[in-house]
Order: C-alpha cells, then structure tokens, then sequence
C-alpha cells in the first residue's frame, strides 16, 4: 500500500509519500510545493495542483490523506488554506484516488498519543517510524508525513 499525505497550504504544501511493504513504513519520497506572495491567487493554486498531480503521477499512491482545514480565528488564512486543500482533493480526485481526511489532533495523537504534542514530537515519531537519519524540513513535510503513517496504520489496523 502506498499514501500520499499533503498538510496543505498557500505558501508551502508539505507531502510525503509512504509505502507499507512487508510489515514495514517506507519514505518513498517528501518535499514541499512552495508558491510566493508575488504570485497572484490563482498563479499560486495552479502551481500548487500541477506540482502535485507530477507528485502523483511519479509515485503513484493508492490513497491521499489529507489534513482536515482546522477553524482559523484568521478568515483569510483558513480561505487561503481552505483553496489550497480543494486543488489538493481535485488533483486526487482527478488521478482516481480515495481521499481520506484527519485532523491535527487526531494525527498528533496517533503519533504521540497526546493530541497536543509539539510539532518537534511529532517529527521525532516520523523520523524514528521511518527510519530517517534527519528530520524532515520545513515543518509542514514532516506533517504530511505524519498524515500518512496515521493512515497506512489506521486502514491496516496496525495500531
């Protein structure tokens, strides 16, 4: 089984793409899809979907795991967010995969077992599960990361 998992945003779209093969998590590959205030909205929102659907089509996952948009005090950061992870979900529904949805505090918890862990906890869980000399960087990598160990082992019932 192979997961892509996306923490979505504007300015930086973490993925990752994990494979579960013969009892054992795998990095198949990470990064981060950046876009710059310079860009207009929908400069950006482009960017970010052929990015991901070349992301796709390279590494081919069975799923996508997303991070659910959490209720931001800030409307225009939870609208920009909320654009970026609709181009996320198109670009999955577009490649034919099952969509699948966690919050922050689901995967914190998962991974921690405390659904308010630190993101430096949560990236030292990825780093130790994945067997990785370093952690992940920036912050939103190890995120997504974190989306997709959550749900390899969530639909395997691993856990």
């Amino acid at each position: 089984m192979r997961v892509i998992g996306i923490d979505p945003g504007t300015a930086r779209t973490g993925w990752g793409v994990i494979e579960f093969d013969n009892g054992t998590l795998k990095s198949i590959d990470f990064g981060c899809i950046t876009t710059t205030t310079e860009q207009s909205s929908g400069e950006r929102l482009k960017k970010i979907y052929e990015d991901l659907h070349a992301i796709i089509t390279d590494t081919t996952p069975d799923d996508m795991a997303i991070e659910k948009i959490f209720f931001n005090t800030n409307v225009k950061t939870a609208l920009s967010v909320g654009q970026a992870r609709g181009v996320c979900l198109l670009a999955a529904a577009i490649a034919g995969q099952q969509i699948y949805e966690y919050n922050t505090s689901e995967v914190k918890s998962f991974m921690t077992g405390y659904g308010r862990a630190t993101k430096n906890e949560v990236a030292s869980k990825v780093k130790e599960q994945l067997q990785l000399e370093e952690m992940p960087k920036p912050d939103d990598v190890t995120d997504a990361l974190a989306i997709a160990i959550t749900h390899i082992t969530r639909k395997l019932n691993l856990d």
